[in-house]
């Protein structure tokens, strides 16, 4: 199976700090100990109804403590994201490794993502930061179009491999899968807390892949 396209999901820049030196490695760890926390609250009430005293709370730290490793409620944002985008490139590596047919490897992203979605608290609250960027005064990474590279590599890939209906375009199936599985998520979100998020996944998905995968 032909790799997917380098532009999709690229790399983004790690937030950890990385080295021997124990200083930094307990840094790293307090900054993800800060982060899952600001996470958490983000996921729970939002950006707008979450203060950077509320994060120090949750994490038994004092706001100057956080402010040393995240100087603003913006930063903790933006760190929170991009750490949600890092996810992605791991679990194609892993998907990748189990080396299955392009079609198939699609439906395995996304139900990895799925289980992402519902066990993840970081992915969670990317997905919500992400909806409410007009609140927040910073530049955020463009949702969506990575997963619509992927996908449409992958799918352009199993068009050749004779795995997709050959009237179906690959451009236009990743559009529609990746609209079909963020609005999916979304909906779980609202009416069950992602609690239900991977068999509403399961039950969409079963429908969809049934409709363009070659006979």
């Amino acid at each position: 199976m032909p790799e997917p396209q380098p532009t999709a999901f690229a790399s983004r820049p790690s937030l950890a700090r990385r080295g021997a030196d124990p200083k930094q490695e307990r840094s790293a760890r307090t900054r993800l100990r800060v982060l899952v926390g600001a996470a958490e609250l983000f996921t729970e009430r939002g950006f707008r109804q979450t203060s950077v005293k509320d994060v120090a709370d949750r994490v038994e730290m004092t706001k100057g403590a956080v402010y040393f490793h995240y100087p603003t409620k913006e930063a903790l944002a933006v760190a929170i994201v991009e750490e949600h985008y890092a996810r992605w490139p791991k679990l194609l590596g892993d998907v990748t490794d189990e080396r299955l047919g392009p079609m198939d490897t699609v439906a395995r992203m996304l139900e990895r993502a799925a289980e992402a979605f519902q066990d993840d608290v970081i992915v969670q609250a990317g997905a919500r930061l992400q909806i409410e960027r007009p609140h927040i005064d910073a530049e955020l990474p463009t949702p969506y179009v990575d997963w619509i590279a992927l996908l449409e590599s992958l799918l352009t890939s199993a068009l050749e491999a004779g795995e997709l209906r050959p009237d179906v375009t690959p451009d236009k199936a990743a559009r529609a899968l990746v609209s079909a599985f963020f609005g999916s998520q979304h909906v779980s979100d609202v009416l069950s807390r992602r609690a239900d998020v991977v068999s509403r996944w399961q039950e969409l998905g079963t429908l969809l892949f049934r409709a363009i995968r070659a006979e």
